[in-house]
């Protein structure tokens, strides 16, 4: 080997091992960079990541509120969606506010003075939006909503909101809905109170699907039915910013929401309409401000048509009611907030069915009552047998006495001798004054809550008056004194103390009209929950009166004969055959001449063929009452009402105002007088 060819070799050699050496270096320092870039820049970057991410927060997502619909489909109200404006407080610059209420005035149409007014006076947090317009059209919240940079602070809100289609035609039958009240969250949990809700309170309101923003029925079925209404509520989480406020867009999905049922009244509007025409007219007419009228069906309980006069009109409140116009509903004097229907008035003469039923019935053993806090006990009371058969009589005279006091006869004079027909056709008074001495005040009492009086009727609406049946037991607990003997022929005649709703003797004359059934009335026919499936509403019967036959037959024969005896002027003479009572209930303070103000009342029925005249069947499909508070009229008009209704219902031909027509409508009824000449 040359001396050459070695050198080669060895300084080949030495250039591999350098070569090996770098590659060495090169993969160590590669090595130690990537471990340094994930240490320092992926790692950071995932801390960064993790502490940039906003802190979430859950919060409760209304569900889509249930319709309601009359009875032939046709909605009575629907869901909508409204703009208002808000201003959150700590989002409007303290020196820009007078600017930003300058710029909004204009646009709303408000005093920017009141503006201002309203985010300072605002309560709470100033994280909290505080409403400023409610209802505001849509091309304002457009132009709101494109000169944002403008209005710091300000921002339209869209919210679902109901739209009643009808007025003041089923006010107080659908009612209206507003924000939950103190007493009504309370009431989720048990809490009567009247304080703050505590934040554990607010929490198990929150597990129930409650908050204190929720907006619920407040009257009518939009409250009877609110659990079915408003469905289930759902949640969603949010993202929050530093200031704990939800983050716009940052939203996960909304889970567990379900929507609310659907109600289906038994009522029509055609047939709300003509009742509420006839009833109008005539309040109208005579100068009177309120009245009712309601149709039942007697075979189930159904309420086919109820109008309480003034009403209101329900929309004010679904756009935000001011406060201007509501404590003008509520100085009102003649309440248009209240469903007349539910509350409480003396009967009159119509009570007389109750000591009618009393004298041919007698009364069964009745226990004693135990003795209560500041009352005695008082004795069980033995059975009494029937006072009066169907053709027993008494005589009617100009009035009854009792020591130096005289209880007179309606008409003041009487009409002889009178069997139980002819006494409730006549309403005779001193007739009846008789019969309530001879069958007591136990026997009245116990009739009238057999037929219902004195007790709630569980219609589904809320508000109703349990009216007041006197007995030893109630005078002794609410006067501290026993009762007068005067007092029981007052209670006779459905005077005094006695006091009904109209509902309730509406639903006593449909039990007399279908055989002794008393049941529970209905407005609502059925639920239609989210998914379609329909439940019915099935009737639902209080009792069965412990009464024969017979007796019910003896009424109902007299019922026809204040129709035929003429005691309700010509209502004899329409096509269709009617039978029923009037009454008139003197009430508040005598006038000048010693006269007391009266309400009137009619209520009756008509067979399923209404042009049968037979009264011994028990198959009326529709019964009807009508009252008006504080009529003071020559006639009365409550008939008036009644068969104006008759004709619109039935579709009777001819003009029912023209006087040639058999059954017309009596328009002198209407005259205001004070010294009505019947009862």
């Amino acid at each position: 080997m040359s001396v050459t060819a070695q050198g080669r070799r060895e300084q080949s050699q030495n250039v591999y091992r350098f070569g090996f050496f770098v590659l060495a270096v090169a993969i160590g320092v590669s090595t130690l960079s990537a471990r340094m870039f994930s240490l320092q820049v992926l790692a950071s970057q995932k801390s960064y990541q993790a502490d940039a991410a906003p802190p979430t927060g859950t919060v409760t997502v209304p569900s889509t509120r249930g319709l309601i619909y009359d009875a032939s489909g046709a909605p009575l109200v629907k869901n909508v969606i409204t703009y208002s404006v808000a201003v959150t407080p700590s989002d409007l610059p303290l020196n820009r506010e007078l600017e930003v209420a300058s710029k909004l005035g204009p646009i709303l149409s408000l005093d920017p003075i009141y503006i201002e007014t309203l985010i300072d006076g605002s309560t709470g947090s100033l994280y909290k939006p505080v409403t400023i317009a409610d209802n505001i059209q849509v091309e304002v919240a457009r132009f709101i909503e494109e000169n944002y940079d403008a209005l710091p602070g300000v921002k339209v809100v869209a919210t679902k909101s109901r739209q009643y289609l009808t007025k003041d035609l089923f006010a107080e039958l659908l009612g209206y809905e507003g924000q939950i009240t103190r007493s009504q969250l309370g009431s989720q949990i048990g809490d009567h109170g009247q304080g703050p809700l505590s934040a554990k309170q607010y929490a198990e309101l929150l597990t129930k699907g409650y908050s204190g923003q929720d907006v619920v029925g407040q009257a009518g079925v939009e409250v009877q039915y609110e659990q079915q209404l408003r469905g289930v509520y759902g949640t969603q989480k949010v993202a929050l910013d530093e200031a704990g406020k939800p983050i716009p867009g940052l939203t996960g999905t909304v889970e567990g929401s379900h929507p609310g049922a659907s109600l289906t009244l038994n009522i029509d509007t055609h047939e709300q309409q003509i009742a509420q025409q006839a009833l109008a007219w005539f309040l109208s007419n005579s100068k009177v401000q309120q009245g009712v009228i309601i149709v039942e069906n007697p075979q189930n309980g159904k309420i086919l048509a109820m109008v309480s006069l003034p009403s209101y009109d329900d929309q004010l409140f679904a756009d935000g009611i001011s406060e201007t116009d509501f404590q003008k509903l509520l100085a009102n004097k003649n309440q248009p907030l209240l469903n007349k229907a539910l509350a409480q008035y003396a009967p009159g003469s119509t009570f007389k069915l109750v000591t009618g039923t009393a004298g041919l019935a007698g009364t069964p053993a009745l226990a004693g009552t135990p003795a209560l806090p500041g009352t005695p006990a008082l004795p069980g009371i033995p059975a009494q047998p029937p006072a009066i058969t169907a053709i027993d009589t008494l005589v009617s005279k100009p009035y009854v006495e009792i020591g130096a006091y005289k209880f007179w006869e309606w008409n003041k004079t009487g009409w002889g001798p009178l069997n139980i027909t002819q006494g409730f056709a006549y309403s005779s008074d001193t007739f009846f004054y008789q019969l309530s001495q001879l069958v007591g005040i136990d026997g009245i009492a116990y009739w009238a809550r057999q037929y219902g009086f004195g007790a709630k009727t569980g219609v589904d609406l809320p508000g109703e008056a349990q009216g007041i049946v006197l007995d030893p037991a109630w005078k002794l607990k609410n006067k501290s004194e026993p009762i007068f003997p005067g007092e029981v022929l007052q209670a006779g005649i459905g005077q005094g103390y006695m006091a009904s709703t109209p509902l309730q003797l509406l639903n006593a004359y449909s039990a007399l009209a279908n055989g002794g059934n008393l049941w529970q009335p209905q407005v609502v026919k059925s639920i239609t929950s989210a998914d379609g499936i329909v439940t019915a509403i099935q009737p639902s019967l209080i009792r069965h009166l412990a009464v024969s036959q017979q007796t019910l037959l003896d009424m109902r024969v007299a019922s026809r004969a204040v129709v035929t005896t003429r005691h309700t002027q010509n209502l004899v003479d329409l096509p269709i055959q009617v039978a029923g009572k009037t009454g008139t209930a003197e009430f508040g303070v005598p006038d000048k001449r010693g006269l007391l103000p009266y309400h009137e009342w009619f209520v009756g029925y008509v067979p399923a063929d209404p042009y049968s005249d037979d009264f011994t069947k028990t198959d009326s499909q529709l019964a009807v009452v009508a009252f008006v508070y504080g009529a003071n009229t020559y006639g009365n008009v409550a008939t008036e009402i009644v068969k104006y209704y008759l004709w619109l219902h039935y579709k009777l031909r001819g003009d029912p105002f023209n006087t040639h027509n058999p059954g017309n409508i009596n328009t002198w009824t209407t005259r205001i007088t004070n010294n009505y000449g019947g009862n």
